[in-house]
C-alpha cells in the first residue's frame, strides 16, 4: 500500500493538469464563439437548406457544431499569425484552395490549428515537468515537440494538396473525351463543362466540384476568360492551367473547340505514359537497395552456409588429426 500511495499522486497530478488545461481551452473556445440567437439560426438555415439537414444527421451534428465553434473562434487565436500583406494573404489563400479549401474562414481556421497545436505541444512536451522537473533537455524536448506539433497542419495541408492534383491529373483526359463527345454533339462548351460535372461525380469528385464551381461562376455574370483562368489557378495543376489556355485562345480566336480539347487530351495521355515509363526504367535501380541490404545476405548464407560449415568440420578435423 506504501508504493501505491507513492505512484498514486505521480499519476494523478500529471492527469489532473492536462483534464483542467483541455477543459480550459474548450471554456475559453465557447466564450469566444458565443451562441447564436435563434433568428440569427433560422436566417442562416434559410441562406443555407443543407444547415437544417446537417443539424438533424444525428452524430454529424456534434462535429457541424465544433467546426462552427472553431470558425468563431479561431480569428482570434489566429491574430498573432495573419499575413502582414496582401501577397502573403494571397499565397495563403492559394495554398488553401490547392487543398480544396476556398472558404472566406478558411485562413482563419488553418492559423487557428496551428496555434491551438502549438499549444498541445507545448504541454505534452512539457509534461516531463512533473516527473523529472525543469532542466534543459525538458525544455529541449518541450520545444521539439511545439515546434513539430506546429508545422503539422502545413505536413497535413501538402498531403492533401498533393493528393487532389494527383486526383485531378489521373482523371483530367477522361474529362477531357467525355466534353470532346459533348462539344461534337452539339452542345457549347458551358453546357459540356456541366455535362461532365454531373457525370463524374463518382469517377473523379475532384474534377466535377472545379467544373461545377467553373460552371456556376460562369453563370453568375463572370466572363469565360476570367472563370476559366481561375479554374487553372485555384487547383494549381499545369495540365489544368493549359487546358483553360487553350479554351481561351480557342473562344478569343473562334478555332475548334473540339480539336483543341482532342490535342489537349492525347498529349496529357502521352505524358501520362511516359511518366509510367519513366517509374518502370526507375524501379531496377531502386530495387537494389532492398536486394543488396535483405535479400542478398539470405541467398548468401543458403548457397554459401552448407560450403562453410562443410570447410569447417574438415579443417577442424584435419588440425586434430594431424595434432
Amino acid at each position: 500500500m506504501s508504493l501505491l500511495a507513492v505512484i498514486a499522486p505521480s499519476i494523478l497530478i500529471p492527469l489532473a493538469a492536462g483534464g483542467a488545461a483541455v477543459a480550459g481551452i474548450w471554456l475559453l473556445l465557447e466564450s469566444l464563439a458565443g451562441k447564436k440567437p435563434r433568428l440569427d439560426e433560422r436566417l442562416d438555415e434559410f441562406r443555407d437548406p443543407s444547415l437544417r439537414r446537417r443539424k438533424e444527421a444525428g452524430p454529424q451534428g456534434a462535429t457541424e457544431a465544433m467546426r462552427g465553434v472553431l470558425e468563431k473562434a479561431t480569428p482570434a487565436l489566429a491574430k498573432p499569425l495573419q499575413p502582414q500583406n496582401e501577397q502573403d494573404a494571397s499565397k495563403l489563400r492559394t495554398k488553401l484552395a490547392h487543398a480544396g479549401f476556398r472558404s472566406e474562414g478558411a485562413a482563419n481556421v488553418y492559423l487557428g490549428l496551428k496555434i491551438i497545436a502549438l499549444m498541445i505541444g507545448l504541454f505534452f512536451g512539457g509534461g516531463g515537468v512533473f516527473f523529472f522537473g525543469l532542466g534543459l533537455q525538458v525544455i529541449l524536448r518541450a520545444a521539439m515537440f511545439a515546434c513539430g506539433m506546429f508545422f503539422l497542419p502545413d505536413l497535413v495541408l501538402w498531403f492533401m494538396a498533393s493528393k487532389r492534383k494527383e486526383g485531378i491529373f489521373l482523371g483530367l483526359p477522361d474529362a477531357l473525351d467525355l466534353m470532346v463527345v459533348c462539344v461534337e454533339a452539339g452542345l457549347g462548351l458551358d453546357q459540356a463543362m456541366r455535362k461532365v460535372a454531373e457525370e463524374m461525380k463518382k469517377s473523379y469528385r475532384v474534377i466535377a466540384e472545379e467544373f461545377g464551381l467553373c460552371n456556376l461562376q460562369l453563370q453568375m455574370g463572370r466572363t469565360r476568360g476570367e472563370a476559366l483562368q481561375e479554374l487553372g489557378n485555384r487547383s494549381g495543376v499545369e495540365d489544368l492551367k493549359q487546358l483553360a489556355s487553350i479554351l481561351i485562345q480557342a473562344d478569343k480566336f473562334g478555332s475548334s473547340v473540339a480539336q483543341a480539347l482532342r490535342v489537349q487530351s492525347q498529349a496529357m495521355r502521352t505524358r501520362r505514359r511516359q511518366m509510367a515509363e519513366e517509374k518502370a526504367a526507375k524501379t531496377a535501380v531502386k530495387l537494389i537497395f532492398p536486394l543488396v541490404l535483405f535479400i542478398f545476405p539470405g541467398i548468401f548464407v543458403v548457397l554459401v552456409g552448407p560450403a562453410g560449415i562443410s570447410m569447417y568440420r574438415e579443417m577442424f578435423t584435419a588440425m586434430n588429426g594431424g595434432g
